[in-house]
This record gives structure tokens, C-alpha cells and sequence, in this order.
């Protein structure tokens, strides 16, 4: 295990959606893949989760979208609206990124949910092993596990079904220098991602808490998929004023345009 706490962001499928489910802003409507060439604006959602290699163990952040995308997201329907780009058996996903940094599903020691949805936790299957501690929160779970029937929105129940989920709540660190921020509105429960890291500084990876630069503010803008808007925005204060104090970078969870900016693995990391 490695004596300095080093991050990789992991490249784990890039969806292709109407960019109206992610910023409510300019009056678009929202159009399947069967109309994408309407005059809308159709565009990249790339998915990513966050491998940190730290002296205390290897925790991975999120898992991204499924190969088998089109086939188990045919009960919700959303493989219309977000169709993954990448080749089903092409390289770009959760599997194919951690064996690049020569790691497999064993490999992990905690795996963090950012939320329950089908493009953050989709693979976590792959990590029931007996060995890896699966943790969201405990607002989620409650919520997920309440679900009747296969699917509510964006959860997914094929997911999670049968896992056994650790659950916290509230501003926890992890580890030290690894903390998960609570900030639900999207979902009961999604949870945020600060990396205090010893050479770059501090890193808050927003998952869905926010989508989007564009949607950052001030002021904040929302999207379509939220469970609460008061809470979403009051989560976006919190994490704005947690940046402002800590001087933190901002990763947003889908945005395509910083995603091009990013140190992916195994080409670069942060530390």
C-alpha cells in the first residue's frame, strides 16, 4: 500500500443525453435518442469514479454506468434518453479502468456511493466480495430499500438489491484527509467527495449535487432531476462555502466540458 495518499479519476462511460435533464435553462423539452436530431441540444454526460490509493487502504468512489446499459435499463426506459456512447465491449468503463491500473474488484477496501442512481451504482455488484465495506447514506438506503418495484426514477433496484450497505450520515472523513460532504436535493441522500490532499490542495468531487459548471452559480440552476429543490440548493450553498473557505477545486459530476480537462488514469493522478 502506497505511504502517500495519491487520487485517480476513473473513466467509467460517457452517456449521451438531451442536456435539458442536467440545466433547466432556455425552455428546451426533453427528447429521446429517436429524436435527438430535433432541434434540441444533445450532448456528452461522461461518468467518472475516483480511486484514492491512501496508507489506510484503497477507497473508490462511485462505479459508473454498465456494459449491459441498454439491456438492464430497458424496465426504466432511460436507455432512450441516455444512451452510453462508449462500445459495449470497449475500454472506457469501471473494469477496464482499474485493470489498467493493474487492480481488481478485491483490490478495493471501501467503496463509496455518492447516491443509489443507475450511472453511479451500477456496478457495485462487482465489489460484493465478503471483503469490500460498501458505505452510502443511511437517508438513501432508507429510501432505495423502500422502493416497490424494479425502478423508481433513476433507482435502479437490480442495483443495490442484496447488498450489504454500510450506512453513515452527516459530514464524515473517512479516512483521514477523505471526508464525504451530505448533501442531498437530488436524492434523499447524495453525498459529496473532499480530498485534502498534502501537494494539490483540496478536492470536492460533487457527484450529482451538481451536475454542471453551468449550473454552479451564483445563482445556482437546477436540473430536472431533483427530489428536492430547496434541499438541492441549500446543498450547493454548502458546498460553494466549503470551496470558498478551503480554496477547493470543483469537480462536477457529468460535466463533459471540465471532464476534458481532467488527469485521467493511468496517465496521471493527483496527490
Amino acid at each position: 500500500m502506497t505511504d502517500e495518499m495519491r487520487v485517480h479519476v476513473l473513466q467509467t462511460g460517457v452517456m449521451e443525453t438531451d442536456l435539458t435533464w442536467l440545466l433547466l435553462k432556455g425552455g428546451h423539452t426533453i427528447r429521446d435518442r429517436h429524436h435527438k436530431n430535433d432541434p434540441v441540444v444533445w450532448g456528452d454526460c461522461p461518468t467518472h469514479a475516483v480511486l484514492i490509493e491512501h496508507p489506510e487502504g484503497r477507497i473508490l468512489w462511485d462505479t459508473g454506468v454498465p456494459r449491459d446499459w441498454e439491456e438492464r435499463w430497458a424496465p426504466t426506459g432511460f436507455q432512450d434518453f441516455f444512451p452510453v456512447r462508449e462500445p459495449v465491449d470497449g475500454p472506457g468503463y469501471l473494469d477496464t479502468s482499474l485493470a489498467a491500473l493493474e487492480l481488481a474488484p478485491d483490490d478495493i477496501d471501501i467503496l463509496v456511493l455518492s447516491h443509489l442512481h443507475f450511472d453511479h451504482a451500477a456496478n457495485a455488484k462487482m465489489f460484493n466480495n465478503g471483503k469490500t465495506r460498501i458505505i452510502a447514506n443511511s437517508d438513501e438506503i432508507e429510501g432505495a430499500l423502500a422502493i416497490d418495484g424494479p425502478f423508481k426514477g433513476a433507482h435502479l433496484v437490480s442495483d443495490f438489491q442484496g447488498l450489504n450497505l454500510e450506512p453513515i450520515s452527516g459530514d464524515v472523513e473517512i479516512v483521514p484527509g477523505v471526508s464525504v460532504i451530505e448533501t442531498p436535493g437530488h436524492t434523499w441522500g447524495t453525498m459529496s467527495l473532499q480530498l485534502d490532499l498534502p501537494k494539490e490542495g483540496t478536492k470536492i468531487f460533487t457527484s450529482d449535487a451538481v451536475y454542471l459548471g453551468e449550473s454552479w452559480g451564483p445563482p445556482a440552476v437546477g436540473a430536472a432531476i431533483v427530489w428536492d429543490n430547496l434541499k438541492w440548493l441549500e446543498s450547493v450553498d454548502k458546498l460553494r462555502s466549503i470551496a470558498d473557505r478551503t480554496g477547493a477545486e470543483v469537480i462536477f459530476g457529468h460535466d463533459a466540458g471540465q471532464a476534458k480537462e481532467l488527469r485521467y488514469a493511468p496517465d496521471g493522478y493527483y496527490s
